[in-house]
């Protein structure tokens, strides 16, 4: 970039925005990259506070700002999952083009970060999006930058996907309910309804449920006709606890498969059982996923829905940030709740 005075500018084109700001009264862009300076214009620039301004000087090896960004875009499109906005001084905004599980490669993106004049900045990992949603946005600092720092996030994101948004599955989900007084009658069941809401938070399912009573045998039976029936997700609700009359746990431990976990380090919902069968998922949800916004269900719900096994590591993980805060206003997942 070269500086001149302002008086000398007349004729020079702008190679950057310049932008008034008055706090609480204005903020405009007077002056467009790409604006040829005219004589009228200098004593508007002047009242600016631009006394100077810099003319961009093409030089070898050295990228405009505009230029590198639609590199920079062309090294991590993804776009399947992701629509981009026009570049502006430097800047790309990536919107997500369906709903599904947000995924970073948060290695590649701190080796990008590390460059030196590129940012690149996202929402968090691993937390469900809308199509619409902002999910990244990426820029050049400076208003010229050397071309060898955008070669070098070419190369570390050769046949590598930065971001990507895993779509949820087509699921069949049973849900089990168990309790002698929601079979009999005495009381209305409150389990289907709020999995239903959740469960269309992600998507419209199939979804069908059974109402049993306490009767280990029983649960296990119809555990099984769900999946004799092609359900791939088995909810399982009521009888959770440690009581001696509450048997939905050890009715799915003796189905037989892999017990992931009973107990989770995340509250409400530490009761929490996750098990696989053939790799179909069977989960014992705790009863506060009745009445509470967000439990650790609401964590591993759009995990399990993107097709993702649940692993003891990441329950275990989950003992930092696993504790919701239980917000007047519910923000999830855009809050610190499981991140």
């Amino acid at each position: 970039m070269k500086t001149i005075k302002v008086e000398d500018a007349v004729g020079h084109v702008l190679p950057h925005d310049i932008t008034r700001i008055i706090p609480g009264v204005v903020k405009d862009t007077p002056f467009r990259k790409g604006h040829i300076i005219t004589k009228e214009d200098v004593e508007t620039l002047k009242s600016l506070g631009k006394e100077n301004i810099y003319v961009y000087e093409k030089k070898r090896g050295m990228l405009h700002e505009d230029e590198a960004a639609h590199r920079i875009l062309k090294a991590v499109a993804n776009d399947g999952d992701f629509s981009y906005t026009e570049v502006k001084e430097g800047k790309i905004n990536f919107i997500a083009k369906k709903d599904g599980l947000l995924k970073i490669n948060i290695k590649l993106l701190e080796k990008i970060n590390s460059i030196g004049e590129i940012i690149f900045s996202t929402i968090h990992d691993n937390i469900p999006v809308k199509k619409g949603e902002l999910i990244s946005s990426t820029r050049v600092i400076p208003l010229v930058i050397d071309e060898k720092q955008i070669q070098e996030l070419e190369e570390l994101t050769k046949d590598k996907n930065l971001l990507k948004i895993k779509s949820y599955k087509d699921f069949k989900i049973g849900i089990v309910t168990t309790g002698n007084e929601i079979y009999n009658g005495k009381i209305k069941d409150a389990f289907g309804p709020v999995l239903r809401k959740k469960l269309k938070e992600y998507g419209d399912f199939k979804v069908e449920q059974k109402i049993v009573h306490d009767d280990k045998e029983i649960i296990k039976k119809e555990i099984k006709n769900f999946l004799d029936e092609d359900f791939n997700l088995i909810l399982c609700t009521g009888g959770m606890s440690v009581d001696p009359d509450d048997l939905t746990p050890s009715a799915i431990k003796s189905i037989g498969g892999e017990l992931v976990t009973y107990g989770a380090p995340s509250l409400p919902g530490a009761m929490l059982l996750v098990a696989y069968l053939d790799n179909i998922p069977i989960l014992g949800l705790p009863g506060c996923v009745m009445y509470s916004k967000r439990t650790s269900f609401d964590l591993i719900l759009p995990k399990v829905l993107a097709g993702e096994k649940i692993t003891k590591e990441y329950i275990v993980k989950l003992g930092h940030s696993g504790l919701c805060r239980d917000c007047k206003i519910c923000t999830f997942p855009n809050c610190g709740f499981g991140k």
